[in-house]
């Protein structure tokens, strides 16, 4: 095949087959059109070959996304639009030309879904901005990507990116139809962007670098804020001006089409030994972790009350759900390696995630999880409890590394 033939796109061959390369080892969840990575790989030069061609001459057009539903922590369903392998290596292609001209320009405190970006360090960011503001609003956009309005979203690419083709390829991604549950599909009404493609988290970013960003940057200089997509914690310096920023926060929103969720938006008191203010919120959630007065150790001795952070409580319960509903954890009829070759990938995440300040508010977990290993070999060997734990320790003892959890030296 001869992939040096001028076109009217300048896209090249390599960044096709680099691309492919990257979303090969993201999630193996099928498009509408049902094709698999096993389908696509039978003929990956010649797939690549077909997907460059027709994005290099400016025919490529994406198919329906696929809609999902899982459920959110409130009980709610969030809606993901799964597009084709084919379109998820295409978008692939456009969103790492279009970062390595735009990513330059985004704020620093704008962290998720970047290059060198990470949650941890949005995280960091939050715990030395309410050591020095008093007092943070957390707010909650309403339907966020499902609100993008079309006709702003492409202004700002058309702004960041004079190439034609850029915008004409983001035209088509953002107007993709949905196809239901029923596999009836529906169009786009001028707004939204799929959860779920991957050039969408770069969309997003640039819909609130506009949106929220910069108008922060101008407006309000003294506050400090952290942005992780359409998460935002902003930082103020009184109740005064915190409810003032917000009030001008909605008015800014409804500029660009979008809202603020009432119900999980609030403004709270950074509570420690230091401030005592009395107020009805003194702790939010940010990324997982709730950020709230905590006792802590003096490096004099003794204790203290500061403004720490944990893992949040609803985080805590979700992860004592995943383990109690583990199924390989009432499998006897495998043997227990089975068991951690399943259970390690997870363990590892929650504990890299989650753990990266400290492991203590995860000790429960741990030990949620070791009894019902114990309950595992009760039931496999028909032995009693206590001969069990006992089974248990000697198994830990000669194999520390079996468990991830084990291996860390936790519970």
């Amino acid at each position: 095949m001869d992939v040096n033939v001028t076109k009217t796109v300048p896209i090249e061959f390599k960044w096709v087959v680099d691309a492919y390369a990257k979303v090969r080892q993201g999630g193996k969840a099928m498009g509408i059109d049902e094709e698999s990575w096993e389908d696509f790989g039978k003929d990956v030069s010649g797939n690549l070959y077909v997907i460059w061609n027709r994005l290099a001459s400016g025919s490529y057009h994406p198919q329906a996304v696929r809609e999902v539903e899982i459920p959110k922590q409130d009980g709610t369903m969030r809606k993901l639009g799964i597009p084709t392998l084919r379109d998820r290596i295409a978008q692939q292609v456009v969103k790492r030309y279009m970062e390595r001209q735009i990513d330059q320009i985004f704020h620093s405190d704008s962290y998720g879904y970047r290059p060198m970006k990470s949650a941890h360090q949005a995280l960091k960011t939050v715990m030395k901005n309410c050591l020095k503001f008093d007092w943070v609003i957390d707010m909650d956009i309403s339907k966020f990507f499902d609100e993008i309005n079309h006709e702003l979203m492409l202004k700002a690419v058309g702004h960041v990116m004079p190439e034609k083709w850029v915008s004409f390829y983001v035209k088509r991604w953002l107007e993709m139809s949905v196809q239901d549950k029923e596999g009836k599909i529906i169009p786009r009404q001028g707004k939204g962007t799929p959860q779920g493609g991957v050039i969408s988290p770069l969309l997003a970013n640039l819909y609130l670098h506009f949106t929220l960003d910069k108008w922060f940057e101008i407006h309000y200089p003294d506050v400090r804020f952290v942005r992780y997509a359409d998460d935002v914690v902003v930082h103020c310096k009184s109740k005064e001006q915190a409810e003032q920023i917000l009030s001008a926060i909605k008015l800014r929103l409804a500029e660009t089409k979008l809202s603020i969720k009432e119900s999980k938006t609030k403004i709270a008191y950074c509570t420690d030994y230091r401030r005592r203010l009395k107020h009805e919120n003194v702790k939010f959630d940010f990324l997982g972790f709730s950020f709230k007065p905590t006792k802590m150790k003096s490096k004099f001795g003794g204790y203290f009350i500061g403004f720490g952070t944990a893992i949040s409580r609803s985080n805590q319960k979700k992860i004592t759900e995943t383990i109690k509903q583990e199924r390989v954890l009432t499998n006897t009829t495998i043997e227990i390696k089975a068991i951690s070759v399943k259970l390690n990938p997870k363990l590892r995440g929650w504990l890299n995630y989650y753990g990266f300040l400290g492991t203590r508010e995860l000790h429960p977990l741990w030990c949620q999880l070791d009894y019902r290993l114990v309950k595992w070999i009760k039931n496999k060997y028909k032995i009693p409890w206590r001969k069990a734990e006992h089974k248990l320790n000697v198994l830990k003892q000669e194999n520390p590394k079996l468990f991830y959890h084990w291996e860390a030296g936790i519970c």
